[in-house]
Order: C-alpha cells, then structure tokens, then sequence
C-alpha cells in the first residue's frame, strides 16, 4: 500500500512538473518590422510566425509592460536616413510619433501616446511604472507614465539619443548619443542627468550586468564594447569585436557570465565572455542583425535581422543557429514574452 500511495505521488508530481515545464516554456516574440510598419508574433514553442498586424510608421524600440497585458513600440513619423543626412530635406509627419500600446490577445494597436519626438528605443522603470523614451531628433529623453500615458517630465541630453537601459540595482538610467559618443547616466526620480560617459564610437545600445555593477555599451562605429563601471559612471575599457562588426543590439545572460552582441552588417552575433571582458566566439546569423533578445528560460537567443528580414534563432548551448523565421520587412526590435498570448 505504501508502494501505491508513493507511485500514485510521484505520478502526480510528475504531472505537475510537465505542466509547469510546460508553462515557462509559453512565450511569443513579437518582432517590430521598421519598413513595412508592423509587428510579427513568432510562438516560441514551436518558433513559427503566427501573426503580422500594422501598428504604424517605423516601429523600432519594443518591450512588454510589466504586467504582460500590453506590448509597447516606439513609433516614429521621422524618415530614415543615413547618418548626417539634413533632416530639414526630408519632412518628418510628427503626428506618427508616440508610443504605441498593443493587445497581445486581441493583436492589434489599441492606443498610441504622442510623449516624445522621434522616439527610439526606451526601456521600462526598476518598478515598472514608467517608461523612459530616447527622442531621437530632439536631444532629449522623455519619462511616461505607463498607468495614465501621460507625460512625467523631459530630460535633455546631447544629439541622437538611441540606447536606454535601466540598472537592475539603483534604477538608474543610462542614455546613449550617437552623435558625440556619450552616455547620460539619468537619476529618474530627480529628473536629473548625474554623470557623462564618453565611449565615443557612436553607441546605440546598453545592457548592464543583473547586480548592476557594469553597464556594456555597444559601439558601431568603433566596432567594440565599452565596459563601464556603473557604480562610478567611469569608463573601464573596450572590447574590440572580430573586424567588420558594427555592434547594434546587447543582451546579458541570467548568471550574468555572458553578453550577447548583435554585430549589424557584420551578419554574426558576438558572445562575451564578461568575467575576462574577451569574446569567446561568434555565431553567423542573418543579414544586419539588429535587435536581440533571450527567451524565458536563457536558452535561446533571438535576433532581428533588418536586411534579409528574418528573425535567427540561436541555441546558446551549442553555439548554433537552429533556423530563421521569415517576418515583415525590416525588422528592428525583439521582445520575448512569457504567457502572452
């Protein structure tokens, strides 16, 4: 009898076990496509596109709200141009800005706040209550309120503001600029800029470490990292990529052992070995890869490949890509969500 009650037990822990594998492994990815002005919902089980729904003009930045129930997409009425190109030959149709808000059930845009110009990339508050938005064209950065998506206040910067990440330790926020290779580390409760880093190189992307002791900023133009201490606001360091990489997108494993770097029309994903701050190795992916995400579970890696428009999906494990994902055209951004729908 006691045979029974423990097979029957460990039957139904068994069982419990499957269904709870089998809920972290529930994720979609959404994909923001820049040039055709939609996004793509890719079912992380099985790593197909189930979805494509219009959202509006150059999505870009696009992240899941704290809560799960809406997506939001940096949109912008700006048009692309090459670096340096005069703005004032190509009208931009500021009406298109915001920050557009998505139903993950229903799929489909259900609202769009105009709080910023040009906006790029954000990223979403420590406590999840606000957003802060890189205004592309306006030298600034602009704070959301994602309860109300009202306007929180206005933080200037220096030209081309395009990275933003939030410190996981302080909530402290880093902005990069383009233009004069700078980082704005932001006090967001103050409404303050605390310290400036020069990286130069043009950075475009952030990511820190999980206990928040180092910030990594990917920098195109210089075709390397900068390793910065995010305790000091100091620049620690650059890590040279392989050549021809021109590092767009970053994004840290859990444990914190590794930064993953998407090397745009390098077509590879650099891995980063950040205890001896070296690259380990590279992996080929699509054509200009872009935005980069992990899933759920920190075992696969996915990045928006803006030229041949697909989306590589990389076992990290193996160091391999597993497939690629046809999506819209000119995907930018990655967001993995878990549960949504």
């Amino acid at each position: 009898m006691q045979f029974k009650i423990f097979a029957l037990n460990s039957s139904v822990a068994m069982s419990l076990a499957l269904a709870v594998c089998a809920e972290a492994q529930n994720y979609f990815v959404y994909v923001s496509n820049e040039r055709s002005g939609d996004v793509t919902v890719i079912d992380g089980t099985t790593d197909a596109a189930v979805a494509t729904f219009p959202v509006g003009k150059r999505p870009r930045g696009i992240h899941a709200a704290p809560d799960g129930q809406r997506i939001l997409v940096a949109l912008s009425g700006s048009r692309r141009m090459a670096p340096g190109v005069d703005e004032n030959r190509a009208p931009a149709d500021k009406s298109a800005d915001g920050l557009g808000v998505i139903d993950p059930v229903a799929r489909k845009l259900i609202d769009r706040w105009h709080v910023g110009s040009d906006p790029e990339q954000f990223a979403i508050s420590k406590d999840g209550r606000f957003a802060t938005i890189a205004n592309e064209d306006d030298a600034s950065t602009s704070i959301v309120d994602l309860g109300s998506g009202q306007s929180h206040g206005k933080i200037k910067v220096s030209e081309e503001p395009e990275g933003v990440g939030v410190n996981p330790r302080n909530g402290e926020v880093y902005v990069t600029c383009e233009d004069k290779g700078e980082v704005f580390a932001i006090d967001p409760d103050q409404q303050r800029v605390i310290a400036k880093i020069d990286t130069g190189g043009r950075p475009r992307s952030i990511a820190f470490l999980p206990a928040g002791s180092r910030a990594y900023v990917a920098c195109e133009n210089g075709g390397y990292i900068a390793v910065i201490d995010a305790k000091s606001h100091k620049l620690l360091s650059k890590i040279q990529l392989p050549t021809g990489s021109l590092p767009m997108g970053t994004a840290v494993s859990k444990d914190g052992k590794e930064l993953y770097v998407s090397t745009g029309r390098g077509n590879a994903v650099a891995i980063i070995d950040t205890e001896k701050n070296e690259v380990a190795t590279t992996i080929p992916v699509g054509n200009r890869a872009w935005g980069i995400a992990l899933d759920p579970s920190g075992s696969k890696l996915y990045t928006a490949n803006g030229a041949s428009n697909d989306v590589s999906v990389i076992d990290v494990k193996s160091r391999k890509e597993l497939r690629r994902i046809k999506v819209g055209d000119g995907p930018w951004g990655i967001a993995v969500v878990s549960g949504a729908k």
